[in-house]
């Protein structure tokens, strides 16, 4: 496999927003950096100065200025960001009000017509959804939900809540019942925005169904806000205290939005952790913070402009929508779907991107690995001229992955494999517009983001793999979490291991190039005979032998140790044989070592994930080890833990 990097061609570097922002420091500072590390290390070692000196370039809308940039700078736990001020997150999306599109919205469903909106008419449907919210009583720390597909009327009651100084929350539909009501009853909201159904796979889904027992546990919502969306006129007499979105709506025109001006920490909007192993914590986020990283990230590193059109696929119970919907704040168009990315044809997505000429898009490793593997060519298809970046998260994007995109989707194109969470609503490694990419690697650290790799011993590590960590606070650090006194759980989740730095839970690796390869989760870490290995590793060795089409590994307890077991999933018409086990055998010793090769190598019909398409490799071993599992609608697929229960071949 060709390992030279992709470096971008001349004219891809004209008009660089990371290169206007160097000027400005030089201007407004004195500062001059030559590379993209200079600017780094200057924006960790001054931090405080560079998030100040950004908020200013990306003219950031204060109703009151700061005090102090940052207060306890030492302490990760206490930090305290730009404290005096005051702002609205919703008034700094809605900055733009004229014509130029900010939405357009795309439903799977054939023959549905794209609709369009303009930042003036999302202006004006925000304003009137507000003003219904206020009447209804909705003010500063009252909690909305939405039980909601990615429609305009998600991103418009988002917009209106926290326009009110409320905080919003999502659950997207394809969560189970129990999954919803482990999310919302903890926060206890007042108003739940729902949508009839959603579409996937060519099949409309009904969300009703599942209202009933949802409210039952939800005593708190004093309204319940239905969305038309699979059915022009949903009975919903079923559903105390209903409405329908229209009707819902206030009736005056040309109505103003009365944005609340709050501090730079107040909560915008709640996340929640997985739920994979326990009751979801919820994760609260500041509207500064988040505001200030997403305008960093979408300017600095993803370079984007008025001009774009930017994609995700994503649904709204994902840290990732909240991302993408910032771009209003940039003033771009932001293309929302609703559907499968594999129909009504595995490249379907292409087919979208083609037609609204996409000039950034967003999917997960998953995604790419699997029209791979089916052997679509994209570009021999669909005109993709306009499209300039590929953007990736979820999991760890292969090396040949880069390939695969390079080869078949696009030359000239930049691929750019990103990795934070939920948890930072944001990333801690991304993309740099003016570098080199190589494959398998991430291409740097995030402006501001203090980053390392340790070893257990808490010592800083190069070339070797390790834990990911931040060892200095930044500005979208959770506030809280709900119900968390004396931040007991913040602690034990995030500053347990090392004293005072943040531990995120990746294993990863900083290479030779100043990149950074994501191996996995440490929890998910393999550990035979002492050694740790991260899965990702077994993974690329393995999902590109042409009989497989996907798999899991896990470590089981055995005989006092752990051994490495990998579940496939076989491709149509393949057989498990001992020459297939012969062969991934020989990949992983020839590529990795001797102690990375499975000591188990079952096949398995189905692989379980998580509703944002992560591998539940922790799930899968608790199941093995006879432990319970108690959040299920966590998962997209949660009948296929069935299939991992007392096998016979994991008795011997």
């Amino acid at each position: 496999m060709d390992i030279s990097p992709w470096l971008p061609a001349k004219e891809q570097l004209n008009n660089i927003n990371l290169i206007r922002f160097i000027e400005y420091i030089k201007e407004k500072k004195g500062l001059i950096f030559n590379s993209y590390q200079e600017l780094y290390e200057w924006s960790i070692d001054d931090r405080a100065d560079f998030w100040d000196v950004f908020s200013k370039f990306s003219n950031i809308i204060f109703s009151q200025k700061h005090r102090v940039v940052l207060e306890n700078p030492d302490d990760m736990l206490n930090s305290k960001w730009f404290s005096g001020s005051q702002l609205n997150f919703a008034e700094n999306l809605l900055r733009y009000r004229d014509d130029h599109p900010a939405l357009i919205f795309k439903s799977e469903k054939i023959g549905s017509d794209p609709i369009t909106l303009s930042y003036q008419d999302l202006y004006l449907e925000v304003a009137r959804l507000a003003k219904s919210l206020c009447e209804m009583g909705i003010s500063v720390g009252d909690r909305v939900v939405g039980f909601m597909p990615n429609l305009i009327e998600t991103v418009v009651a988002m917009l209106a809540t926290t326009s009110l100084g409320a905080i919003w929350s999502t659950c997207s539909p394809d969560f189970g019942t129990q999954g919803a009501i482990d999310r919302f009853r903890q926060i206890k909201p007042k108003v739940l925005f729902v949508a009839d159904g959603f579409f996937y796979m060519g099949k409309s889904i009904d969300s009703i169904q599942k209202l009933s027992p949802i409210l039952k546990e939800l005593s708190s919502v004093e309204k319940v806000v239905v969305v038309p969306y699979i059915c022009a006129s949903p009975d919903i007499k079923s559903i105390p205290n209903s409405v329908m979105y229209q009707e819902f709506l206030s009736k005056e025109e040309n109505l103003s939005v009365k944005f609340k001006q709050v501090p730079f920490d107040h909560p915008i909007v709640i996340l929640y952790s997985s739920g994979t192993t326990g009751v979801p914590k919820c994760l609260v986020h500041g509207g500064g913070g988040t505001l200030l990283q997403h305008m960093k990230e979408l300017i600095l590193h993803i370079n984007l402009k008025r001009k774009d059109k930017i994609f995700y696929f994503t649904t709204c119970g994902w840290m990732m929508w909240n991302w993408l919907i910032s771009s209003l704040a940039v003033g771009a168009t932001i293309l929302l779907f609703d559907g499968s990315p594999y129909y009504p044809t595995p490249d379907a997505l292409f087919n979208l991107s083609q037609d609204q000429d996409i000039t950034v898009f967003g999917t997960s490793a998953r995604y790419l690995q699997s029209i791979e593997k089916l052997g679509l060519q994209p570009k021999e298809k669909f005109d993709l001229s306009q499209l300039r970046m590929i953007l990736s998260t979820g999991s760890p994007l292969l090396a040949e992955s880069f390939e695969f995109v390079y080869n078949h989707i696009k030359e000239n194109v930049q691929v750019s494999s990103i990795s934070g969470g939920s948890d930072i609503i944001s990333c801690f490694a991304l993309n740099n517009p003016l570098g080199a990419v190589w494959p398998g690697e991430l291409q740097c650290w995030g402006l501001g983001m203090s980053c390392k790799v340790f070893d257990e011993k808490g010592n800083s590590l190069t070339g070797k793999k390790g834990e990911l960590v931040c060892t200095k606070s930044f500005p979208s650090q959770p506030v809280f979490f709900w119900d968390d006194n004396n931040k007991k759980k913040y602690k034990e989740t995030y500053f347990n291991v090392y004293p005072n730095v943040w531990y995120h839970g990746d294993y990863a690796e900083i290479t030779k190039h100043g990149g950074i390869i994501i191996y996995g989760r440490s929890d998910a870490t393999l550990n035979p005979y002492g050694v740790r290995i991260g899965t990702a590793e077994i993974y690329r060795q393995v999902e590109h032998i042409p009989e497989i089409t996907d798999s899991l590994v896990i470590a089981q307890k055995w005989k006092g140790d752990t051994r490495i077991v990998l579940f496939i999933k076989l491709a149509l018409n393949a057989n498990f044989n001992k020459d297939l086990v012969n062969v991934i055998k020989k990949n992983i010793k020839t590529n990795c070592t001797p102690n990375h090769i499975p000591s188990k190598i079952i096949p398995i019909k189905e692989i379980p994930y998580t509703l944002s398409g992560k591998k539940v490799e922790l799930v899968v071993k608790k199941i093995i080890e006879g432990e319970p599992i108690l959040n299920r609608d966590s998962l997209k697929n949660p009948e296929v833990l069935d299939l991992y229960k007392n096998l016979p071949e994991l008795q011997r």
